[in-house]
Formats: C-alpha cells, sequence, structure tokens
C-alpha cells in the first residue's frame, strides 16, 4: 500500500450522500468535491441523480444511485424499473440492495432472480453493484448471495447500506473477495471513514469505497 498515491486512493472512492435530510447543497458540495478530488463516483438517491448528472458532465466523475434502497423488499419488477429509469436520468452505476428477507428464507433462486430482473434492466455498459447488507447475514449466506449475484450478471457484490446494523468489516470484504476471485469486484461500504480504515479494506480485496468520508481519507494519506 505504500505505492498507492493519492490519485489512484481517489479512484477507489464512491463520494456519498444518501442521508435522508440531504438537500440540494449537500448534492452540489458533494459533487463539487468528487470533481475536485477525481473520485470515481458520487453515490446519491435517485432524486439527485440529474443534478449530479448535470454537475459532473466531462467530469470524468460516474453518477452512481441506489436501487431497492435501504431495505431491498420492493419486488424484482419495481427494482428493475427504478434501475432503468435512473440509467434513463443519468446514472451510470446502480447499487441495488438484494431480498435480504429471501436470502434469510434460503430462496437463492429468487435472490438470483431479483438481482437478474436488475442487471437485465440496464443496458451492458452500466455497473450494478450488490449490497448484500452482511450484517444481516452469516458466512455462508454472504458466500451464497455473493454467488448469486456472480450467476446474476452482476458487477460487483458491496457490503452495506450504512442503514443496518453493521456496516464493512475486514473479515466480511475478504470473504467476499476470496469468494467473488477475479470474476467480479468488491465494495466496502459502512464505517469507512479513516485513511486506516480504507487501507484494511483495500488490503483484503476491496475494489471501490462508498463513504461520506473520502475527503478525510485523501488528507490522511497526504
Amino acid at each position: 500500500m505504500k505505492n498507492l498515491s493519492i490519485e489512484k486512493l481517489a479512484k477507489y472512492i464512491d463520494h456519498t450522500v444518501l442521508k435522508p435530510t440531504a438537500v440540494y447543497e449537500d448534492v452540489k458540495q458533494l459533487c463539487s468535491e468528487a470533481a475536485e478530488y477525481k473520485f470515481a463516483s458520487v453515490c446519491v438517491n435517485p432524486c439527485f441523480i440529474e443534478l449530479c448528472a448535470e454537475m459532473l458532465k466531462e467530469s470524468g466523475v460516474k453518477v452512481c444511485t441506489v436501487i431497492g434502497f435501504p431495505l431491498g423488499a420492493n419486488t424484482a419488477e419495481i427494482k428493475a424499473a427504478e434501475a432503468a429509469q435512473a440509467v434513463q436520468l443519468g446514472a451510470e452505476e446502480v447499487d441495488m440492495v438484494i431480498n435480504i428477507d429471501a436470502a434469510k428464507s434460503g430462496d437463492w433462486e429468487r435472490v438470483e432472480a431479483d438481482i437478474r430482473a436488475v442487471v437485465e434492466a440496464v443496458p451492458a455498459g452500466i455497473c450494478v453493484k450488490v449490497i448484500l447488507e452482511t450484517c444481516y447475514l452469516d458466512k455462508d449466506e454472504i458466500i451464497r448471495a455473493c454467488k448469486a449475484a456472480q450467476a446474476a450478471g452482476a458487477c460487483f457484490v458491496k457490503t452495506s447500506t450504512g442503514f443496518g446494523t453493521g456496516g464493512a468489516t475486514v473479515e466480511d470484504v475478504k470473504l467476499m473477495s476470496e469468494t467473488v476471485g477475479d470474476r467480479m469486484k468488491v465494495k466496502a461500504s459502512g464505517g469507512v471513514r479513516s485513511y486506516k480504515d480504507a487501507v484494511a479494506m483495500i488490503e483484503v480485496g476491496a475494489d471501490r469505497l462508498g463513504t461520506s468520508a473520502g475527503i478525510a481519507i485523501i488528507k490522511g494519506a497526504e
């Protein structure tokens, strides 16, 4: 990690604001910071997609949004429609929450079908990240959820929404990375607030970091 430059570190970060009380000025500031630091993306609620797409055009920073957020309890059809509309509005990446109830029930066919509905609803170039909400899953369920996401054709598996009982852990990110290998990527999200946190996640296989503390992480690197 000593060879990780600030520029490379920035490309791991999805600069995020998903709090329910976020206002336009919060999102405008998020976009300005993302453009300045050249983060990978901004991650926002769907109502802010158009604002972000306008502010970030030609910046190189992608617009990411969330689908079925934060509970994952919408039907597959609703998630698919939400994802399709998000892309029409300007989203380039979508982070969807799995059907957690189906996962806890052991209905892995439904979990996979739910993910596939979103993957098939968006154009081939759109990255679909699958939020497992690992705080609610045991190790076997995390492995099964990763395999379902892979089978459904998603790009990433992601740890958390930030709204559950816990966020990313080094152990869960390592397990997810070992499970998907080089077939998918891993996003660590929830509780990644410092440079030390970021390095710990990257060292065990995280390819992206979802965090509202992107600037603090970069400052820690400096």
